[in-house]
C-alpha cells in the first residue's frame, strides 16, 4: 500500500513550487513582475514533470515490496533558486529513498526506468496536445512540457554517479539504449522541430 508522511507531502509540495518558481523566473525573462503569472504555467510543465518522475519512482519500489519515502535536499532547492538569478538552473531538489534488504539488480533497474519512462509518457502526451493547446493560446506551455520532460529523462538516463541511467544500464543495457534514443530523439524534436511562439 502506497502511504505518503506528512513530511513527505510537505517536501514534494515545496520542492515542486522551488522548482516551478525557478523556471518561472528564467522564462520571465527574470522579470520579477512577471513571475506570478508564469508560476501556474511552470507548474504543470516543470513542477509536474519532477513530481511524477520521483513518485514514479516510488510506486515502482513499494510495489516490490520495499520503503520509499521522497525527500527534498534544501541546499539542492536553494542553489536551484540562487542559479536561476544567473539565467540558468541547476536542479538537484530531492529523491526517491528507498531501503530494503538484498534489492535485486533487475528490481532496481526497473525502479530506476520508473522516472524517465514517466517523463517520456508525459513529453509524448504534451506533443500530442500541441494542436488543442494551440487554440486555447497554451502552445508555449505545451512545447515547455514536451522539452522539460524530455531533458529530465534524457539527463536522469546518462549513466553515471547516482543517475537512473547506471542502474538501468546495468540491469539491462538494451533497455537503456533504446530509452535514451527515445530521449534524445523526443528532445532533439522538441528543442529543434519547434517553435516556441
Amino acid at each position: 500500500m502506497v502511504k505518503f508522511t506528512t513530511r513527505e507531502i510537505r517536501d514534494i509540495v515545496i520542492s515542486m513550487l522551488a522548482i516551478s518558481l525557478a523556471f518561472a523566473y528564467i522564462f520571465s525573462g527574470r522579470n520579477l513582475s512577471n513571475v506570478i503569472s508564469l508560476l501556474p504555467y511552470t507548474i504543470v510543465a516543470v513542477g509536474f514533470a519532477f513530481v511524477l518522475h520521483e513518485l514514479a519512482h516510488k510506486f515502482v519500489a513499494i510495489k516490490y515490496g520495499y520503503w520509499a519515502e521522497y525527500k527534498m535536499w534544501v541546499q539542492g532547492l536553494v542553489f536551484a533558486l540562487i542559479t536561476s538569478y544567473f539565467g540558468f538552473i541547476f536542479a538537484a531538489p530531492g529523491a526517491v529513498y528507498i531501503h530494503g534488504y538484498h534489492i535485486r539488480n533487475d528490481e532496481n533497474g526497473k525502479i530506476s526506468l520508473a522516472g524517465p519512462a514517466t517523463n517520456l509518457i508525459l513529453a509524448v502526451l504534451f506533443l500530442i496536445s500541441m494542436p488543442l493547446a494551440s487554440q486555447y493560446g497554451l502552445l508555449g506551455v505545451a512545447v515547455l512540457g514536451a522539452t522539460v520532460n524530455s531533458f529530465f529523462a534524457f539527463f536522469n538516463l546518462i549513466p553515471i554517479g547516482i543517475l537512473d541511467g547506471t542502474k538501468i544500464f546495468r540491469w539491462n543495457p538494451l533497455i537503456w539504449i533504446a530509452t535514451i534514443a527515445l530521449a534524445l530523439i523526443l528532445l532533439a524534436y522538441t528543442m529543434f522541430g519547434i517553435k516556441l511562439f
